[in-house]
């Protein structure tokens, strides 16, 4: 008996407590009706907005790296380049939008102050000469951004290279020399992110002074013939010279995807590889 009475009591307690506390329970019976929930408001926390990702073009100012960075303005990222003269010649408003650095490939101190920040690097850098600046510029001045990219901490690393041709690798041994050695330093200091874009001729409407010489006129009908000529390249020797050519917005396109896109596959793409990304929408 003393027990029913202090079971009573204490059930009669905790229904006080529980009233007080404006605390909600459950009822099964069909005839009762809950109170309203009592919601107290969340308490706000300030999150850091999320990193943005900062790329930087070797070579901006030119044919290539001008519509690298244009492509990589449109997707959102910060861009910033670094070339000998410094700041472009392009009148476009999009222009303002990317910083402009000055700096000699060939000497790291002139321009390392441009990777503080920098998720990724697209390297157009390269052109002809003697043979010995075409080594320098094609293989040295790469080797020593690879380099000095990977020291920085520097996530995913993109070179624009050259599709071989063939017997023309005899005629420019040097060029070609020079850009296998900036390969194989990539792919040994950037096994996962390091890609090497590798077109043939690159046609657009490129800017020769305040003209605007309009390549396409050519490379756009030699590329719908030559992408149906795919089995002539397989030919030993002379096979290289039927690579068809490729649009710099595709190489643009390809180029800015391979260094943001962290699933995009380490390695060397082919003309035929950079016309099957570049026909693929970006995630």
């Amino acid at each position: 008996m003393s027990r029913l009475i202090q079971a009573r009591f204490s059930l009669s307690r905790f229904s006080s407590i529980a009233s007080s506390r404006n605390v909600r329970f459950l009822s099964t019976e069909s005839n009762k009706t809950d109170e309203p929930f009592k919601v107290e408001e969340a308490e706000t926390v300030n999150m850091p907005p999320p990193p943005t990702e900062k790329l930087l073009v070797l070579g901006g100012n030119g044919f290539v790296g001008s519509h690298i960075c244009k492509e990589a303005l449109d997707r959102g990222l910060t861009v910033a380049s670094i070339s000998r003269t410094g700041r472009s010649s392009i009148q476009d408003s999009w222009a303002n939008s990317v910083t402009w650095h000055q700096g000699n490939l060939l000497s790291t101190d002139s321009w390392k102050d441009a990777l503080k920040g920098v998720t990724s690097v697209i390297s157009c850098v390269g052109g002809f000469g003697s043979n010995s600046y075409m080594y320098k510029i094609n293989g040295t001045a790469n080797i020593n951004a690879i380099r000095a990219s990977s020291e920085e901490g520097v996530k995913r690393f993109v070179y624009i290279s050259a599709a071989d041709f063939g017997p023309v690798n005899y005629l420019l041994q040097c060029y070609y020399e020079g850009k296998r050695a900036a390969e194989t330093e990539l792919l040994t200091r950037y096994p996962y992110g390091g890609i090497i874009l590798r077109p043939g001729f690159i046609y657009g409407t490129r800017r020769v002074g305040s003209m605007k010489l309009p390549l396409g006129v050519v490379g756009s009908p030699l590329a719908m013939i030559l992408q149906r000529a795919k089995p002539l390249s397989q030919i030993p020797i002379v096979g290289p010279l039927f690579t068809p050519p490729v649009n710099v917005s595709a190489v643009a396109k390809v180029a800015v995807r391979a260094a943001t896109d962290p699933v995009f596959p380490p390695g060397v793409i082919d003309v035929h590889g950079i016309l099957r990304y570049s026909q693929q929408r970006s995630v």
